[in-house]
């Protein structure tokens, strides 16, 4: 049986950029990129409402929050059972209790790759991924427990505040996690996307580590969306890859916006360097 390798973020961190480049390094043929809606073929999805339909029958409507707690454990243990080795999974759930229940079993768990990205960005970025004004997404970014609905897809998956994301998964140093910063992968993705390969012991040389960049860039992605649509993409949005810039927020949001972000998630936003400066 194997072990689950989680790739989590707050959404609108990164995630998707990590499994394209997985994608790209595992799947591809090193000069034309993976189909971006091939690239769960590297990478499952956890809160798929198929794998909790085959521990509990019922329509998924009858599910109560408990008994969606209670069974995420054994999809996990499902998930995990699909490989020999390391299974990557994406998930976007906080690392916390529900109910009495871990959202994240740890049985079957051999570590996570963590993605953090500013969360003054990730307001701008998350407001159009959604279709809905920046304060709102500001003012849920800021709920502790906040909880995605369910439904037909995809069984809820608890978010909460960007602060309590971030410290569930990281607060404590452990060889089993490797965090990387958006930012960083903006500005030197060879050096940091090699040392995520190291981190997953891939053999892969760096050749093909080069490739999988560079088939997963920005500019290459969103030329593929054109062509091939991303089923990813919301129907608020007019594409999913945007932007894929830092520093946005710079020009879209006001000054109590940024202070209101900043006076909910200073603590976090100082341990990774996101805290501006302040005015001379």
């Amino acid at each position: 049986m194997g072990k689950i390798l989680w790739l989590a973020s707050y959404p609108k961190s990164g995630n998707t950029w990590v499994r394209l480049f997985l994608a790209n390094l595992f799947k591809g043929d090193g000069s034309n990129p993976v189909a971006l809606n091939r690239i769960g073929e590297a990478t499952l999805a956890e809160p798929g409402t198929a794998g909790f339909s085959l521990l509990d029958q019922r329509p998924w409507q009858e599910w109560s929050i408990e008994d969606i707690a209670r069974m995420r454990p054994q999809v996990q243990e499902r998930i995990a059972a699909t490989g020999d080795g390391v299974v990557l999974v994406k998930t976007h759930s906080a690392f916390v209790m529900v109910r009495g229940t871990p959202t994240i079993n740890m049985g079957v768990t051999a570590g996570a790759v963590y993605v953090v990205r500013n969360p003054l960005d990730i307001a701008v970025s998350y407001a159009h991924h959604q279709g809905l004004p920046v304060e709102e997404i500001i003012a849920i970014m800021g709920k502790d427990m906040f909880t995605t609905p369910s439904n037909a897809t995809n069984v809820y998956e608890v978010m909460g505040s960007w602060s309590q994301h971030v410290a569930s998964w990281t607060a404590s140093a452990s060889p089993m996690m490797h965090v990387m910063r958006y930012e960083d992968m903006l500005s030197d993705p060879h050096a940091v996307f090699g040392a995520l390969a190291g981190f997953m012991r891939i053999e892969a040389g760096e050749d093909a580590v080069r490739r999988a960049v560079a088939l997963s860039a920005f500019d290459k992605v969103a030329g593929q969306e054109s062509l091939e649509g991303f089923q990813e993409r919301t129907p608020a949005q007019e594409r999913f890859f945007r932007s894929g810039k830092a520093d946005q927020w710079r020009d879209v949001l006001s000054d109590a916006q940024v202070k209101a972000v900043v006076q909910a998630h200073g603590e976090q936003m100082e341990r990774f360097g996101y805290l501006p400066e302040a005015p001379s």
